[in-house]
């Protein structure tokens, strides 16, 4: 998959996360976070937006957010 942008929301807490991805949200966004609510709050963003939550992952204390634009 091609990820057109990639935004670092390591150590911030809701909102910050999701009002950087918004800010940058382009065709395809990869967000990187800690914040262990930023699962359920990027789930709420997509479904708020109409954009597409393509997937997300847990690994070592991070949280990947894959985003595509409606």
């Amino acid at each position: 998959m091609d990820i057109h942008q990639e935004v670092d929301a390591r150590g911030l807490n809701c909102p910050l996360p999701i009002l950087k991805a918004k800010k940058a949200l382009g065709q395809v966004l990869k967000v990187v976070a800690t914040d262990t609510g930023s699962m359920a709050d990027f789930k709420a963003f997509a479904t708020q937006t109409g954009n597409e939550l393509l997937e997300q992952t847990s690994e070592g204390g991070e949280f990947i957010h894959l985003l595509r634009r409606r």
